[in-house]
Formats: structure tokens, C-alpha cells, sequence
């Protein structure tokens, strides 16, 4: 994917990115970042081990239910998620900025990074834009095909390949349990050190 983004743009957004934090430091703005991600019984276990002379066996599925998580995410811990098994669209992602805005400090703006996903560029999501504006909250677009600036993209990786529990991919309520458990802690016994 990197080698199809603007380069240029990519840099220059890397350095805004910088004083973004440096103004969240300060305790000028808060930074979320914003993104969805999918879990199902299909997700790719990139590696796995077992006790020697032992072979761990996981039923493979080809096809399973999805769940489908949408979050904001700051370096401090904090994580506003919603879960459903629906395919997400634009008023979905329009209800959880409705959320934030309710429960956002009002003294304080909100700056969100986010991607440039259809659902994030809709004309539904555009209508409500002056209003969360009003409200604090400065939705700002990341540069085409960079997902790395998009800090939640580490937190779906560690919830998928790290945190999970292997035993978690035996039912889809399982699952579903596990990562709506696992993101529910987030912060305190799941961590990822951003500072």
C-alpha cells in the first residue's frame, strides 16, 4: 500500500501528527484515533506453538459470523468502542461521534485522526461535521494508504495476535466475549506503552 500514498504528504503529516501530540501533552487538545476492525473465526493466526511432541489443533472455518468493532483510541488508554455483527456504515460511525461528543470534556476541542474509508467521507458523515465541529471535535482525514500514522491500527494487531486467547476461536460467542472483554480492559490489564 505504501507504494501508492504521496510520500510527500505522508512526511509532512508525520510532523503534524508530532504537534498533535505535543499539544495533547500539554493537555491543550485530545487526540483520538479512529478506525474499525473485523473479528471472526476465520482470522489469520500468523504463528502458533505447543509443547514438544504435542500439536495444538485449531478447527479451521471457511465461513463465520464477523464481528465488527468501530473505536476511538487515545495514547493515555482511553477507548470508546462498539461492537455489532451488522456490516458497519456511515451511521454507525456517526452514532459513536455522537458519543464522544456527549462525553468529551466540552472545555476542551477533540482532534480525530481517521482514514479515508467511505463511510468516513459519506454525505452522511459530512452533515454532522459543523455540528461535532461546534461541539469540539476536528475530525481530520490521515494521508491516502497510511495506515501506520493510524495509532488504533496497533491496537486491533496486539487484540488479534497477541491478546486473544487461543481458545477464543472455538465458538463466535466465544469470540465475541473475548475481544469485548479484552477491549473492555484495555488500559488496565491490556496495555501498549505510546509515550
Amino acid at each position: 500500500m505504501s507504494a501508492l500514498r504521496d510520500e510527500d504528504a505522508f512526511h509532512q503529516f508525520q510532523g503534524f501528527a508530532k504537534e498533535l501530540q505535543s499539544w495533547e501533552d500539554a493537555g491543550e487538545i485530545d487526540l483520538y484515533y479512529f478506525d474499525e476492525s473485523g473479528f471472526s473465526q476465520r482470522s489469520n493466526l500468523p504463528y502458533g506453538w505447543s509443547p514438544v511432541g504435542q500439536s495444538t489443533r485449531l478447527k479451521s472455518y471457511s465461513h463465520s459470523k464477523r464481528l465488527n468493532v468501530l473505536g476511538f483510541m487515545n495514547r493515555r488508554q482511553k477507548l470508546i468502542f462498539h461492537t455489532t455483527e451488522e456490516r458497519v456504515d456511515s451511521a454507525q460511525v456517526v452514532a459513536l461521534f455522537n458519543k464522544l461528543a456527549e462525553s468529551k470534556d466540552p472545555l476542551k476541542n477533540a482532534v480525530v485522526l481517521l482514514d479515508n474509508a467511505p463511510m468516513h467521507r459519506s454525505a452522511e458523515f459530512r452533515r454532522h461535521r459543523w455540528d461535532w465541529m461546534d461541539k469540539g471535535i476536528w475530525p481530520i482525514y490521515l494521508p491516502k494508504y497510511s495506515p501506520e500514522l493510524n495509532l488504533i491500527e496497533i491496537l486491533w494487531r496486539k487484540v488479534k495476535y497477541n491478546w486473544l486467547p487461543l481458545g477464543s476461536y472455538e465458538t463466535f460467542e466465544r469470540l465475541k466475549e473475548s475481544v469485548i472483554d479484552t477491549l473492555s480492559k484495555f488500559g488496565q490489564e491490556y496495555k501498549i506503552n505510546f509515550i
